[in-house]
């Protein structure tokens, strides 16, 4: 395992197989979402599925915000920091936004930066490279690009350098989705379910299927925020992190607390507030950032989640319905202060894999 070593036995074992469901069409806007209806044969199932009005799910209607609205982009603002200096024996430091089972796109970028050779192989010594959640639904290939980043976690450490990864929303959903299937659960206000939720969040079958015991404890030992060189690498840009812990140690000891627990309610909240999203964009977008700075370390944030064309405005459609979203690299923002690496692959973007610190 590449996080997580120094926890007791978490065990997440494979529960029964949800019902097979087709994702229902799209609610139309300001409708409650509704859970896939039970197949007639099957037992009386829960009642319908009306998500909290605060949830907000990584749905593919994310609002269009504009630089003219609420964007505040200073990229040059501060002095530039210097970097700190890799661990020794260590190489250089690389990210990799969200991936979403796009897994030849990712088998490219990593090929592109030399990470990798063309078999797929682990060809960069002892660099470090960190995967900053995400990688299934929506995409072809969930369960290979997890495969893939264990088989490197493997390669990089015989080297000497290490492949890790961070615990995205969508690992807690699929977790959910597979532990907890249809079972209700209740988060601040109304009742939903993983099954539902994950159905409508681009979770696919072939993933589901294909989901075995190893990836479901490695996504569950996965840790939710590090420090690397003087970068806070975190999945989402939310501050809801601070809810979970005052350290980098006591957030990630409390989120394998919570799975191991296995309460669908408490895993359900977690979820939820790992779904937040645009807390560095706006006016007090810098001074978010430097509550997550102030506590847990670092001269910047540097996160996925949320795809690039939509913090810079840019309007495009996913699954390539259009001719593409332009996405040249990292989004840096927030006084400087964030680093976006969510290049939208899901939308015809990028997907990113980038050397850190940033050249320029």
């Amino acid at each position: 395992m590449t996080q997580g070593a120094s926890q007791g036995p978490m065990v997440w074992t494979m529960g029964a197989q949800p019902p097979e469901s087709v994702p229902p069409p799209p609610a139309p806007a300001g409708q409650p979402l509704q859970a896939p209806a039970a197949p007639p044969v099957a037992p009386p199932t829960a009642p319908p599925v009306q998500m909290p009005e605060e949830y907000t799910p990584t749905a593919r209607d994310l609002p269009v915000i504009t630089r003219t609205d609420t964007l505040i982009d200073h990229p040059s603002v501060l002095a530039a920091q210097e970097p700190a200096a890799a661990p020794e024996g260590l190489g250089p430091l690389y990210v990799v936004g969200d991936v979403h089972g796009y897994y030849d796109e990712l088998r490219a970028a990593l090929e592109a930066e030399g990470l990798i050779d063309a078999d797929g192989t682990w060809a960069a010594g002892t660099a470090r490279l960190w995967f900053l959640g995400d990688f299934t639904d929506r995409g072809p290939d969930g369960i290979g690009v997890i495969d893939l980043v264990m088989q490197l976690s493997a390669e990089a450490a015989a080297a000497g350098g290490y492949c890790k990864a961070l615990m995205g929303n969508h690992e807690l959903l699929l977790l959910g989705a597979k532990r907890f299937g249809d079972t209700p659960v209740q988060s601040g206000a109304g009742t939903a379910s993983f099954q539902a939720a994950w159905l409508l969040n681009g979770g696919q079958k072939n993933d589901m299927d294909r989901l075995e015991d190893h990836h479901l404890q490695w996504m569950a030992r996965l840790d939710a925020v590090m420090e690397e060189d003087g970068h806070l690498l975190v999945h989402s840009d939310t501050t809801a992190y601070l809810e979970y812990g005052a350290s980098i140690e006591e957030v990630n000891d409390t989120v394998h607390d919570v799975l191991t627990r296995s309460d669908a309610d408490e895993v359900w909240d977690l979820f939820r507030k790992f779904t937040k999203r645009f807390a560095f964009r706006d006016e007090a977008g810098a001074q978010a950032v430097r509550e997550l700075l102030d506590a847990y370390g670092g001269n910047r944030v540097v996160h996925g989640h949320s795809p690039i064309p939509y913090l810079l405005g840019e309007v495009g459609a996913e699954d390539g319905e259009d001719d593409g979203v332009a996405v040249d690299g990292p989004h840096v923002y927030a006084d400087g202060l964030a680093i976006a690496m969510d290049g939208g692959v899901t939308m015809a973007g990028k997907l990113l894999v980038c050397q850190l610190p940033l050249a320029g």
